[in-house]
């Protein structure tokens, strides 16, 4: 019976054709493993969720490929970009955006735009928190300013990653505050970052939460305030003492700056729609995980999810943010 249903099974569908009806067609998937690049160092935020995300997949076993991680963070991440941006046609490629997606063209003058790509989803927004050792003085963001205008400019040594990006802008929108000046020291990535502040390398870093989370939590570091219009909401104790919850808006310490850094996805230029929705349906199954809620409340995310015309509507709108906040630190390319 086994060796009749074949010839059967064929007729019936030779018979469907010839009348004319439409088998229905089967949604895109991969055929090969997927990359994942990042236009960033090892260690930072990005790094951090991609890796999450390439790990929480093949537990789950959400897809049929391996997903891949390549670090493509030359120039400011200007090298991950062209790569993704010169793969056209390719929906075997992803690539997750910071801000460098908005900084990284206007501040070099790099053959590249986000219109280049085609936009797939918003993960979340990520925070910034300012970040002090634990052995400094500096108990609270009072603490911290004060200090900064009793001391000469330039005293003050603020860590980040690389120049003419997020951390920097931040920088200078602090010294814009403070009426003074400080030293930016631009590091490798937000690892890095964290790992020369624990060290005592430089005074004060604005790290996003994950990336200093696991050195608050051994002691190490000590957050100051966060850079948003509200606290963060988790309350889930990080210490013996605080939680997210815990560390005051940078505003209500005294120091009126505020800025979220997109974690956004994103595929080569050319590809079909049925390929961005395997993604985007990827990524809802993902946010559907308990991992995902740990994940998100240990990096103390902004969970904002936009896709389709919100979310292009919304890039377009902080590529001119971005623009103006360039052009007045002084970081345009022309």
């Amino acid at each position: 019976m086994k060796f009749l249903n074949r010839p059967l099974l064929s007729l019936g569908i030779a018979i469907g054709l010839g009348l004319g009806l439409t088998l229905p067609a089967q949604a895109w998937e991969p055929t090969k493993p997927i990359e994942f690049v990042v236009p960033a160092g090892t260690g930072g935020g990005a790094d951090q969720m991609a890796r999450f995300l390439q790990g929480v997949v093949a537990k789950n076993n959400l897809s049929t490929q391996p997903i891949i991680v390549v670090n493509k963070s030359g120039g400011a991440g200007a090298e991950g970009f062209l790569d993704v941006k010169g793969d056209k046609g390719n929906p075997h490629k992803i690539v997750i955006t910071l801000s460098n997606l908005f900084t990284t063209p206007l501040a070099t003058g790099v053959p590249f735009n986000w219109r280049d790509l085609t936009p797939v989803s918003m993960l979340a927004l990520d925070q910034f928190i300012l970040w002090v050792h634990q052995d400094t003085a500096f108990k609270t963001t009072k603490d911290y300013l004060n200090a900064i205008k009793a001391q000469p400019d330039k005293a003050f040594k603020m860590g980040g990653t690389g120049s003419k990006q997020e951390d920097q802008i931040i920088t200078v929108l602090m010294e814009k505050a403070l009426g003074k000046k400080m030293i930016y020291i631009p590091l490798k990535g937000g690892g890095d970052v964290a790992v020369q502040l624990v060290g005592k390398h430089i005074d004060s870093t604005v790290n996003n939460p994950i990336e200093a989370e696991s050195h608050w939590r051994s002691g190490a570091l000590r957050p100051l305030c966060v850079m948003d219009k509200e606290r963060l909401p988790y309350k889930a104790k990080l210490t013996t003492t605080q939680s997210w919850n815990d560390v005051p808006t940078c505003a209500s310490a005294g120091l009126p700056v505020e800025y979220l850094m997109l974690r956004g996805i994103f595929m080569p230029p050319g590809v079909t729609p049925d390929q961005v929705k395997y993604y985007l349906d990827l990524f809802q199954k993902v946010r559907a995980l308990p991992e995902w809620k740990d994940f998100m409340e240990k990096g103390a995310f902004k969970q904002t999810v936009m896709s389709g015309d919100a979310y292009i509507d919304w890039l377009g709108k902080n590529e001119q943010a971005h623009r103006v906040l360039m052009k007045e630190a002084g970081f345009m390319a022309n």
